[in-house]
């Protein structure tokens, strides 16, 4: 049997390691049998977590499906993919109206989902997309966008060079970072502590990276928008603001804050008011500084003013878009744009059928899609697509939604997993496995802490007749489109250049200005149209290679010819690109987030109940989709119930026992597991559990299922501004319970 070494991206978070797998056999039937970090990677030098080492379990899963499953007689039998698509085209019809598109966070981990998902999202011409954001990141995207006037403007800390890091709501030592892609997080980490620098934690968990901190601050959950506005009002208060220019609104920021003192935040968030004044005053003081939060910080009551807050201290200590504070990457495939005004960012051009919630980014809170499903009336959705999303698990009151798509007109997954979402499917249709398929970062590289490019082609040839994920999303595309389910999936990557060509000669900026779009078509390259797209992409990116505008800029060929990568360079300062504000400065006081701030000053002599709840982080895990790779399982990579022995010893919960929780949309069982890292009043239980329905094809994760934490939620929990869900800092009710 032969034996060789491909290269690939690890597509299993956000760390984007490079990865060296060793694979046997020939053709489609080859397997990998060894997963190693790439040591001649540009951007991870070798590393590699314990995610990326079961790359080859996770690729030969048996429980992934190979061919698709449509729904005869009730039952999900297997068939041809001409049958199941025509079986797709039977299903829609022409209810493409009342579709809902349901997008998954590993879309943003594949070639397919940033190419081809958008094409899916346009053919469905109604407004009914949700997706993993209003989960997870979408208050952050809110405040980016109201501050910058564009919403995927992301300042990134720049972990090699800065002096300071405050981190808020975000443990990098095990979820690898996230909204900051860096490989060996943990590395970097450590590598600024070597180097004299200073790492300050913000979280209620004494988590594996705050035990590496310098400082770490235990406040209680939900309270990170009083606490860093509270900061802020100091650095304004003592005249250690030195804003970076190019800002509008610094009065009516200082008038705003002027009643968050430290002293009117401390009992609120439990930190002493002098502690407050040494985070501001240590921010100020430090050479170069970042702020960087995550999921404790985003998926809050007060989400949106939160992740402004984190920019907010960034701008006013004058570190944003310099070296060693935050600055925007700059993606090999981002669309090159003059400097200037833009239109700006907003919310709420249309609104849910039911409850009303604003659209934010053409998307609706995930936390409706139950409602919108199951609410009798005009406008009601009835066919559901989904794209690797296990809503049941990752949005509140699984069990509403559950009820919601078994009685849906129609419903087609993408998936390769038979879970607990897909198995009310009635097509299901599998993408290869991942080493049958391409892969380059789109997202990632827009959050990168170093500008690099890198590319995977397939490692193992797809077998004859079967088509790559690209292939099938462009056929769901076209049947959305009203075209046949045979329709040649070329055509719409014809169509896509096309497009993207003839923008591009219009604009006088573009190195094409005025030239034949068919004729630049023709110098394309690649083996597919998702190649063609790339080259295409690279060719007009700011390293591109502009159709013989700089011989020595990037394209597709020139990207095949480094297989390890091409590294860019640091990250550069680059504000007067990136503001699209009408007026072309960072808009300090955006109004909708000022309108929020009497809610948060409201909140301030609120206390919460006896126990509030918190997520975690695993480092072997990626919410629920990993959770049936044996390599994967077990460990600290469990679905435990963790207590502070106080509040155990006041509630009678030992550890290894159940515990009963309540919260507003039901209850659940869960493990106990005694810990001293919690502060007093919270708990802690994983996301993306709760594997004990029937009709799945998960049988790892089947047999250690664990709770879904997400039904303890009925959907009405939402951070106002951006529809995202509160998953963390919720009230909750303990008590013993048999076990489950």
């Amino acid at each position: 049997m032969t034996t060789r070494t491909a290269l690939r991206i690890c597509p299993l978070c956000e760390a984007t390691c490079g990865l060296a797998l060793t694979i046997e056999g020939e053709g489609p039937d080859g397997v990998v049998t060894g997963a190693r970090g790439d040591r001649d990677d540009v951007f991870s030098a070798g590393f590699v977590c314990p995610k990326g080492a079961a790359f080859g379990s996770l690729d030969a899963d048996p429980d992934r499906l190979t061919a698709p499953l449509v729904r005869r007689d009730g039952e999900l039998r297997e068939a041809s993919w001409a049958q199941a698509f025509q079986a797709v085209a039977d299903g829609l019809g022409t209810g493409k109206e009342g579709v809902a598109l349901v997008l998954g966070n590993p879309n943003v981990h594949t070639v397919a989902g940033a190419l081809y998902v958008p094409l899916l999202a346009r053919a469905l011409t109604n407004r009914a997309l949700f997706s993993a954001s209003t989960v997870d990141q979408m208050p952050k995207q809110v405040a980016c966008g109201y501050l910058y006037g564009d919403p995927l403007a992301f300042p990134v800390p720049d972990l090699d060079r800065t002096d300071h890091l405050l981190i808020v709501g975000a443990n990098p030592l095990v979820s690898n970072g996230s909204l900051t892609t860096a490989p060996d997080f943990p590395g970097r980490l450590k590598a600024l502590r070597a180097r004299g620098g200073r790492l300050t934690v913000i979280d209620p968990k004494r988590t594996r990276t705050a035990r590496l901190a310098d400082r770490h601050i235990a406040p209680r959950p939900g309270t990170d928008a009083a606490l860093l506005l509270a900061m802020a009002h100091v650095l304004l208060a003592e005249g250690l603001a030195t804003p970076v220019e190019s800002v509008a609104g610094l009065d009516e920021v200082r008038d705003l804050l002027a009643p968050l003192t430290p002293e009117a935040v401390a009992a609120h968030c439990d930190v002493e008011a002098g502690t407050v004044r040494e985070l501001a005053r240590e921010l100020a003081a430090a050479p170069t500084a970042a702020v960087y939060g995550r999921m404790g910080s985003t998926t809050v009551e007060f989400g949106t003013l939160t992740s402004w807050a984190v920019d907010l201290l960034t701008i006013l200590t004058g570190n944003l878009d310099r070296p060693g504070g935050a600055l925007f990457p700059r993606s090999a495939t981002a669309t090159v744009r003059p400097p200037g005004p833009g239109r700006g960012f907003r919310i709420g051009r249309w609104h849910s059928r039911v409850s009303g919630h604003p659209e934010v980014m053409s998307e609706l809170p995930l936390a409706a899609l139950a409602e919108e499903l199951d609410t009798p009336g005009e406008g009601r959705l009835r066919y559901v697509i989904t794209v690797a999303a296990n809503p049941v698990l990752s949005a509140p009151d699984g069990e509403r939604l559950e009820r919601a798509l078994a009685d849906c007109a129609f419903m087609v997954s993408v998936d390769p997993y038979l879970n607990e979402t897909t198995r009310h499917a009635d097509v299901v249709l599998p993408p290869p496995r991942p080493t049958q398929s391409a892969h380059f970062d789109f997202a990632f590289n827009a959050l990168a802490v170093r500008h690099n490019v890198r590319y995977s082609r397939p490692a193992v040839p797809l077998p004859a007749g079967r088509p790559d994920e690209c292939a099938i999303l462009t056929r769901l595309a076209l049947i959305a489109g009203g075209a046949p389910p045979d329709t040649d999936p070329a055509a719409l990557d014809a169509l896509a250049v096309d497009f993207l060509l003839r923008r591009a000669v219009a604009q006088p900026h573009s190195p094409v200005h005025g030239q034949d779009p068919a004729a630049l078509a023709t110098r394309l390259t690649g083996a597919d149209g998702a190649e063609r797209r790339l080259d295409l992409m690279l060719r007009l990116g700011p390293y591109g290679e502009g159709f013989g505008a700089d011989p020595d800029g990037l394209s597709l060929a020139a990207l095949l010819a480094h297989p390890h990568g091409i590294d860019l360079g640091p990250l550069r300062p680059r504000l007067a690109e990136v503001l699209k504000t009408p007026s072309g400065l960072i808009e300090l006081c955006p109004e909708p987030i000022a309108a929020d701030l009497p809610r948060l000053l409201a909140s301030l002599d609120r206390r919460p109940g006896e126990l509030v709840l918190i997520g975690r982080r695993h480092l072997r895990s990626n919410n629920s989709w990993m959770h049936n790779v044996p390599e994967l399982s077990g460990g600290t990579n469990r679905c435990t119930l963790q207590v502070h022995p106080r509040d155990a010893e006041r509630l009678g919960l030992t550890d290894g026992a159940a515990a009963r929780i309540k919260g507003d949309g039901g209850e659940i069982t869960a493990e106990v597991e005694l810990t001293g890292e919690l502060r007093p009043g919270v708990v802690s239980l994983p996301h993306g559990w709760g594997h004990d329905r029937p009709g799945t094809r998960t049988s790892v994760a089947a047999a250690h299922p664990g709770a879904n934490v997400n039904q303890l939620l009925d959907g009405s929990r939402l951070d106002p501004l951006s529809g995202t869900a509160v998953l963390n800092g919720f009230p909750v009710q303990v008590s013993p319970a048999e076990a489950p």
